[in-house]
């Protein structure tokens, strides 16, 4: 038997179940603005994770921040909830489409972070 997912296109009213902000930038960081979604979107670009592997990966985050986060990204359509029909059961969450898009935001981040470490390393050298 095939994986259960969710679909992809999913209704306006569930994408847009709360106003989202006039300027772009601002609805970018409501979908996607907390640390711990950001690493778990960093870590779902590799490949599909389980959500204990995901918590072991996290180090700090707790169990109900990583279910209320991975939830809420479904919801938004940017994380696929797979769920194999196998005894035990085994659920997996990767990205959709929309959030595969957002990997040159993320390696953007990955770019700047890494130039911003070296800029630190270079300035407390030269101090």
């Amino acid at each position: 038997m095939p994986p259960v997912s969710l679909p992809v296109c999913l209704p306006l009213r569930t994408l847009f179940r709360r106003p989202l902000p006039a300027c772009p930038v601002a609805t970018t960081v409501q979908l996607i603005g907390s640390k711990w979604k950001l690493l778990i979107l960093r870590n779902l670009l590799a490949r599909p994770w389980r959500f204990n592997e995901l918590r072991k990966d996290l180090e700090g985050i707790s169990q109900k921040v990583l279910a209320d986060s991975l939830r809420a990204l479904e919801s938004d359509g940017i994380v696929a909830r797979t769920v194999y029909p196998e005894v035990p059961p085994r659920v997996e969450y990767s990205l959709t489409p929309l959030g595969e898009s957002m990997k040159p935001i993320l390696d953007a981040m990955e770019k700047w972070g890494t130039e911003y470490k070296k800029q630190l390393c270079t300035d407390a050298d030269n101090e």
